[in-house]
């Protein structure tokens, strides 16, 4: 199924509550059209990557979305990362997973935007969090390869002028500590480990990265979605720009 085409977010049903949820479906590595399984093979597949957990993004974001994305079945829980209370004028602008029926989600995306915390002008933040070898956050970091491991080392090797991690957020109520890596100029990427996953912080702008020196408390969407989150227009980046 190319990426911007829709369908229900498991291939037909409806959503919770009876409505249909349109998805864009796409290879998490790289962004590319996936081949659904078929009788020749048990797997999602990208011509670009192989076998892969397919990338499924709701085109728009409400509540009824977000508990149809936390409704999955999965047998090891992947949280939904949501900064909370939000700061000022943010909203959430989207929400995405990554796995199949079958192995269940394997990685999770929720974006974020609002006023970029230097200059005023718009922001965009996306928190994935992901299983080993999915390779979700690196395509948004835009950094190369699958698992960020190798550039946290970089990073720790790099920082003889900076000892402590770039910045410290609390995840679950636990003290987490990010590292930022290199990434292309139009954005930041931090990565860290939260619930036994990669974390992962995307902001764009560049500057953008600064939202997470304000503080920042994650919330795992999983463990309840507070009715008073506010939500926006969906987020550019989370369909399809990053």
């Amino acid at each position: 199924m190319p990426p911007g085409s829709a369908d229900s977010l498991d291939g037909g049903r409806a959503g919770p509550h009876g409505k249909w949820v349109g998805v864009t479906v796409s290879c998490p590595r790289c962004g590319a059209q996936v081949r659904k399984p078929d009788l020749m093979h048990s797997e999602w597949r990208c011509d670009n990557c192989g076998d892969v957990p397919p990338f499924h993004v709701a085109e728009h974001i409400s509540t009824e979305i977000v508990d149809s994305m936390l409704g999955r079945p999965s047998p090891d829980r992947v949280p939904f990362w949501c900064p909370w209370p939000l700061p000022s004028g943010w909203m959430v602008t989207g929400v995405g997973w990554a796995g199949d029926d079958r192995r269940g989600v394997r990685a999770s995306a929720v974006s974020c935007s609002g006023p970029e915390p230097l200059g005023g002008g718009p922001a965009d933040v996306v928190l994935i969090a992901e299983h080993p070898g999915v390779g979700l956050g690196t395509r948004f970091a835009g950094i190369p390869g699958i698992d960020p491991g190798y550039l946290i080392a970089e990073a720790l090797a790099g920082s003889s002028g900076h000892p402590g991690p770039h910045a410290k957020i609390k995840a679950a109520g636990h003290p987490t500590p990010l590292w930022c890596v290199k990434s292309p100029e139009d954005r930041s990427a931090y990565v860290s480990e939260a619930k036994g996953m990669w974390l992962y912080a995307v902001a764009w702008p560049a500057s953008a990265g600064y939202f997470l020196a304000e503080h920042v408390v994650l919330h795992d969407l999983c463990d309840g979605v507070p009715p008073e989150l506010v939500y926006g227009a969906p987020s550019p980046y989370l369909h399809g720009r990053a």
